[in-house]
C-alpha cells in the first residue's frame, strides 16, 4: 500500500493500553488510533448496541468490553474500511452488519489505483 502512496490506519474504541496490547499481540505494523466513546464511529453511523446475550458471551470468554473500552454503554463500532483521497473525499467504502465480513484487499488496491 505504501508503494501506492497510501497509509493504513485503524481506529478502535479500545483504551490506549488495550490498543497497545492488541498491536503487540498481533504484531501490527500500522497505527491504531483511539476513538474514545466511539465519537468518530458515531459520526460515520457505525455504532451499534451489543445485545445482552452477546455481552454475556464476551464475558464468558474473559472479554470485558467496559474495561477494555473504558466505558459501559455496551456499544461497539461496525468494522468499516474507507479509501480516502488527499482532498479528504471518500472514494471507496465498505461496512457490513456481519462483523466478519471485510473489504477485500484486492478491492482496496483497485480503489487506490483509481485515485
Amino acid at each position: 500500500m505504501n508503494e501506492l502512496g497510501a497509509t493504513l490506519v485503524a481506529v478502535s474504541p479500545e483504551l490506549p493500553q488495550a490498543a497497545r496490547t492488541t498491536v503487540e499481540k498481533n504484531q501490527l505494523t500500522f497505527d491504531v488510533l483511539n476513538d474514545t466513546s466511539n465519537q468518530v464511529a458515531r459520526k460515520f453511523g457505525l455504532v451499534f448496541e451489543v445485545p445482552d446475550d452477546l455481552r454475556e458471551f464476551y464475558n464468558t470468554l474473559g472479554i470485558d468490553l467496559a474495561a477494555h473500552n473504558g466505558e459501559s454503554s455496551g456499544q461497539l463500532p461496525l468494522p468499516a474500511t474507507y479509501v480516502i483521497d488527499r482532498q479528504g473525499i471518500i472514494r471507496a467504502a465498505f461496512a457490513d452488519a456481519d462483523y466478519v465480513k471485510r473489504m477485500e484487499p484486492a478491492d482496496i488496491i483497485a480503489a487506490l489505483r483509481n485515485l
